[in-house]
């Protein structure tokens, strides 16, 4: 009788030093949210602004490819680790989507797709061919299209119908969900001449001109409540002045989408209702974008009083002094292209100097935050 003799692979195992550090990684993961999309929006902004900027040096056009693929690079890396959150952490995710205040920034990841499609078409072509930058605007586009339709519907809804509001909750957040449309329709009026001529170019313009008007009552609308807050209520706390910036997005977003709608208009519209896209963008542009100089007036103002304070401690919200700023500085650009006026010129200049500054301290902070991991520890109360 012969034994017999089973022959075993061996096992290979990891050290315990290697599965913990997996394990903490993967666990870091727990706490992140869609509002870090907003680094995503930030960074891009950067780069688009510059690819139009009135002053034109030479280097400027090579450092905004290089920051449009920085911004790339981060929305790649955070969108695989978004997912693998949502995999292995439902319910942190669930507890992401029904929150009052964090399920306001779902609205981040699809303008950070857009934002980044914008700028692949701006200033990526030059660097893959404008046939390739084409192709992948439309994905990134119509991606965040779609995710920003959905916020614009499914965070009001779900607000006017699950959440309990306090007469004192009304934020500069309460903007994100509804501001996705007004940056499809600005960054869609670039692909327009792109876009087969015909019923489907029609249709293109037509549709973001629609999304131009859904974003920007929506907006209005919720400036309103937020501008009543603040006189009814005083400043927030010192961690969401930050937020007061946002409301210059829709401003500065719907003064750009109206002019770059004005560029597209020829190819698509006839010639009566294109010049009629350029008045109604520069009467149009023009009050909107006194407004947002003087929100961006009170809004400085509050802030340099919080960090003078004291009270103005490093966080996330902190993105709100970049991608909002950044749609000034476009605003103002397609206003000087429209009327040739200096002082739009100055003030993108001025301003966009003022955006490199907020986003290098801002990026900055949040690099080290991320290194040594405090930005991803769930806070403490």
């Amino acid at each position: 009788m012969t034994a017999t003799v089973t022959f075993r692979p061996a096992v290979r195992r990891r050290p315990v030093g290697v599965i913990d550090r997996r394990q903490r990684r993967l666990g870091s993961l727990r706490q992140l949210g869609p509002n870090w999309f907003a680094a995503v929006m930030g960074t891009g902004i950067v780069a688009n602004a510059a690819a139009t900027l009135p002053l034109q040096f030479p280097g400027l056009r090579d450092a905004a490819t290089v920051v449009w693929a920085l911004a790339a690079m981060v929305l790649v890396v955070l969108s695989a680790a978004w997912i693998t959150h949502w995999v292995r952490f439902p319910d942190t995710a669930r507890d992401h989507r029904n929150h009052p205040v964090m399920s306001q920034f779902f609205g981040a990841p699809p303008m950070a797709l857009l934002t980044v499609g914008g700028g692949t078409l701006l200033l990526g072509s030059d660097v893959i061919g404008m046939s390739a930058a084409v192709a992948i605007d439309w994905v990134l586009w119509t991606v965040g299209t779609v995710l920003g339709l959905l916020t614009a519907f499914a965070i009001p809804y779900r607000m006017f119908t699950r959440h309990r509001v306090a007469a004192d909750a009304a934020f500069g957040g309460w903007l994100m969900p509804v501001v996705p449309p007004m940056v499809s329709a600005a960054m869609g009026a670039l692909l327009v001449p792109h876009t087969p001529a015909g019923q489907l170019r029609l249709t293109m313009i037509l549709c973001c001109v629609a999304m131009f008007g859904l974003s920007l009552f929506a907006a209005l609308v919720t400036i309103t409540m937020i501008w009543s807050r603040l006189a009814h209520h005083g400043t927030p706390q010192a961690s969401m002045v930050p937020t007061l910036w946002i409301v210059l997005g829709p401003l500065g977003q719907s003064v750009t989408a109206a002019g770059l709608l004005a560029n597209a208009a020829p190819f698509a519209l006839p010639d009566l209702y294109a010049k009629g896209f350029v008045v109604f963008s520069v009467i149009f542009g023009i009050a909107t974008w006194g407004f947002a100089m003087l929100w961006l007036a009170l809004a400085l103002a509050i802030t340099v009083k919080t960090f003078r304070a004291g009270e103005l401690t490093f966080n996330l919200t902190w993105w709100g002094f970049t991608f909002p700023l950044g749609t000034c500085i476009t605003g103002s650009t397609v206003l000087y292209t429209h009327t040739g006026a200096n002082l739009f010129a100055a003030t993108a200049i001025g301003l966009y100097v003022l955006l490199v500054a907020a986003w290098s301290a801002v990026a900055i902070r949040t690099a080290r935050g991320v290194l040594s991991g405090s930005l991803l520890r769930p806070a403490t109360s």
